[in-house]
């Protein structure tokens, strides 16, 4: 059958490499870290990484190891079941209930990963009597769980509180309505307006939703995320989040929300229900990076040093950067195939980065996205920026 379809996904694939699309995986021969040691004909070895959501610089600490360690011989390596058949371990439950005392809500459940998080978090609640509201530029997570539910579906425009507050208005029928946002958009390092949607959201009765991955661990006075950093940790009704990104890097996600919430996902919430539980060498670990993350705030001001310096001399040398104090720092490129070719050009030189192109960005807007981490050291940070300014000009700007 396969035979029928496969010169039209090969064409598909040529098309895609001819417009400068084609996302190559690079293979990385090292553990996750400041520097890596990227493997492959024509890499120059050992680089700095720009790239990745190591925030805090904890996905190869030396305490998180050793916490992981420790717990393979505890535990064991896997659940081989899910949570309600015979997948729930103590140290499940004690991650559960770490998380929910962190980030101030009444209970936590557990997922394989914040994607599935998203996705089973609106079919479980809504129905076609209901609504949600979404962000345009919300991530791919959120919009595939929307798409599983039946609620009417209304857009506002990226962090636009008059559109948001006329989506409301034009909803006032549904029973319920659920507003949901990134707390950090992704692509632009942009943070959302959390206290005011909350109090639109007062005003016209409906919930909030926020994806908070791009922010638990380092945004916030505590670490808290984008609802500390707001001062709305007690008005947000649903935090989802990932343990893959600041809290380790490792995989998992969660979604931290009103009691009641939580008790109906463990009931009816398919990702939950049927995929295997959260390995235990990962939530033995990210026990610790809880304690790590709550027991100083050296992590996050290292990380806020390197991010500030990075956008200050990258605009001093003149790129354009989205503006904001997020360590994501896009370097706004325009043109996808440059984008990638820039990308190209300053792993040659000793720094790995990725060019994001459409369809993850919109055409037109090509960028590198730059990702700081605690983990670099102001040396690092001016290597990148020299880096830049010299792949620059190889590629004739």
């Amino acid at each position: 059958m396969f035979d029928n379809v496969r010169d039209e996904v090969a064409a598909t694939l040529d098309e895609i490499r001819e417009a400068g699309l084609f996302k190559p995986e690079r293979v990385i021969g090292s553990p996750q870290s400041a520097a890596v040691t990227v493997t492959g004909g024509g890499t120059p070895g050992k680089v700095l990484n720009f790239c990745a959501n190591n925030y805090l610089g904890l996905a190869d600490h030396p305490e998180v190891l050793d916490a992981a360690k420790d717990a393979l011989d505890r535990w064991g390596y896997g659940m081989a079941s899910v949570r309600f058949i015979c997948g729930t371990q103590d140290v499940h439950k004690q991650l559960e209930d770490r998380l929910s005392a962190f980030l101030g809500q009444e209970d936590t459940i557990l997922y394989s990963s914040c994607f599935d998080a998203n996705g089973g978090v609106f079919e479980t609640l809504l129905d076609e009597r209901d609504a949600v509201i979404s962000d345009a530029l919300n991530h791919a997570s959120i919009i595939d769980g929307i798409r599983l539910c039946k609620a009417r579906r209304h857009r506002y425009a990226n962090r636009d509180l008059a559109d948001l507050e006329q989506q409301l208005k034009e909803s006032q029928d549904a029973r319920r309505r659920l507003i949901v946002t990134d707390g950090v958009f992704s692509m632009d390092g942009y943070v959302a307006p959390l206290r005011e949607i909350c109090d639109l959201a007062d005003r016209y009765n409906a919930m909030v939703m926020v994806d908070d991955s791009h922010a638990v661990g380092f945004v916030g006075a505590g670490g808290r995320g984008t609802p500390e950093l707001h001062g709305v940790m007690d008005r947000v009704d649903i935090i989802t989040g990932t343990l893959g990104k600041a809290l380790g890097g490792a995989s998992g996600g969660y979604v931290a929300a009103r009691r009641e919430i939580v008790a109906l996902l463990r009931q009816r919430s398919r990702p939950y229900l049927f995929s295997n539980s959260l390995a235990p060498v990962i939530a033995a670990a990210s026990l610790k990076v809880l304690d790590l993350v709550e027991s100083s705030n050296e992590l996050r001001e290292r990380l806020a040093a390197n991010t500030a310096l990075f956008r200050s001399k990258m605009t001093e040398a003149g790129f354009e950067i989205l503006p904001g104090d997020h360590p994501i720092a896009p370097v706004m490129i325009g043109d996808a195939a440059k984008a990638g070719r820039l990308a190209e050009l300053l792993l040659e030189r000793g720094v790995y980065v990725i060019g994001f192109s459409y369809p993850v960005v919109p055409h037109g807007q090509a960028r590198i996205r730059v990702q700081l981490s605690a983990a670099h050291t102001t040396e690092d940070v001016e290597r990148a920026v020299a880096a830049f300014v010299d792949a620059r000009a190889a590629l004739g700007e």
